[in-house]
């Protein structure tokens, strides 16, 4: 596996190896002095150990194959420890901190190999093993099997770090996604919401506009106002919630309970005869989020009932109680809302976002919307 590494990175990778090269072939080049054999042999050791030294980050995988190749020419030669042996740990860290996962347990098994390896050569190959010598073959294969694996485990925690921090920016990305995507499903339930509800009343209005022309004037030229006064409405919400689609600062509109009232206004003026029952009533400010919910429910309710009710009295109750808040909206019925209809799951979202709950469906003759949503425990 090839690595991709800024420039700088490269640039002190060649610096790092070509010190070290001249540093350790000039050891080699002052040995010559005792043995030219020894010394163009440990020349040939120190330039692959260099090698394996420069590409270390760039290519771990064949930084630690030089490096094995090093070592085995080394063994070959019959030659001792050399000091271009210490690029063996920097290869060794490298695998288990940027090597791949073949990469990584190759350095792992390398670094134990290495241990025996030494251990062997050293006291077979070389000097030849002796009962006196045991102790001491036994001691340089836990000090070899110590340094090694110190190399290999370093670069294991560094690959752990580096991990988590992935982890981390991974998890906030997904974080940062879903909390958009949340925004997005809000902002897309409040565009049904007051899109929905805006477009029945006009349509009803637009109805009896439509029947009354010819017989009351007056009549239509309300219903007329209604549908202007409410399609402006419906605009300034639209644009709004479009408003918050391109800046997801924006607050947007926040119904309240004072709200209500205009609803209920709206509702009737298409025609609907509307009887709302608050019993008891709220003795404070209820929190924001259920002001809010329950100004949503109400409107999808409303809107199902001018647009699947029989044209017939809607009942409304809502009971503040201390803990709790109950809405119900009773209709009658010439259909109901489809099973898929984006409107039912709105209402059961908004209950379940301040933690409450809502059923919807058909009693006798009526389709009741009924939800019970928490006060105490919302804030």
């Amino acid at each position: 596996m090839l690595r991709t590494l800024r420039p700088s990175q490269i640039i002190v990778d060649v610096l790092v190896a070509v010190v070290f090269a001249f540093g350790t072939v000039g050891l080699e080049v002052s040995a010559a002095w005792t043995s030219v054999s020894t010394s163009w042999s440990g020349v040939t050791v120190a330039l692959l150990m260099s090698l394996a030294l420069g590409i270390r980050r760039w290519a771990p995988g064949p930084a630690l194959g030089v490096a094995w190749a090093g070592a085995v020419l080394q063994m070959v030669f019959l030659l001792g420890p050399v000091p271009a042996n210490v690029a063996i740990f920097a290869v060794l860290y490298v695998t288990a901190a940027y090597g791949s996962r073949l990469v990584y347990w190759l350095g792992l098994a390398s670094a134990v190999a290495g241990a025996v390896v030494i251990t062997v050569y050293l006291f077979i190959v070389l000097n030849g093993v002796t009962l006196d010598s045991l102790p001491t073959a036994l001691a340089v294969l836990v000090a070899a099997l110590f340094a090694l694996l110190l190399s290999w485990v370093s670069g294991a925690l560094v690959r752990t770090a580096r991990t988590g921090i992935e982890t981390r920016r991974a998890q906030e990305i997904a974080e940062a996604q879903a909390a958009a995507e949340g925004e997005r499903v809000r902002i897309a339930r409040d565009m049904h919401d007051v899109v929905a509800h805006s477009l029945a009343v006009v349509i009803a209005q637009a109805d009896g506009a439509r029947y009354a022309a010819a017989s009351d004037p007056a009549a239509a030229t309300t219903a007329l106002a209604t549908i202007s006064t409410t399609a402006r409405a419906a605009l300034t919400d639209v644009r709004v919630l479009l408003t918050q689609l391109r800046h997801s600062q924006s607050a947007g509109p926040q119904p309240t309970l004072a709200d209500v009232e205009v609803l209920y206004s709206r509702v009737r003026e298409a025609g609907v005869e509307l009887r709302v029952d608050v019993d008891p009533v709220a003795a404070s400010d209820p929190p924001a989020a259920v002001q809010l919910a329950v100004y949503r429910i109400l409107q999808e309710a409303l809107t199902n009932a001018l647009r699947h009710g029989d044209g017939g009295v809607v009942a409304v109750h809502l009971g503040w109680y201390p803990e709790r808040v109950e809405l119900t909206v009773r209709n009658g019925r010439r259909g109901e809302p489809g099973p898929g209809g984006h409107g039912l799951i709105g209402m059961r979202e908004r209950a379940q976002l301040v933690g409450g709950r809502l059923e919807t469906g058909p009693q006798g003759a009526a389709f009741v919307v009924a939800a019970v949503l928490p006060v105490g425990a919302t804030s």
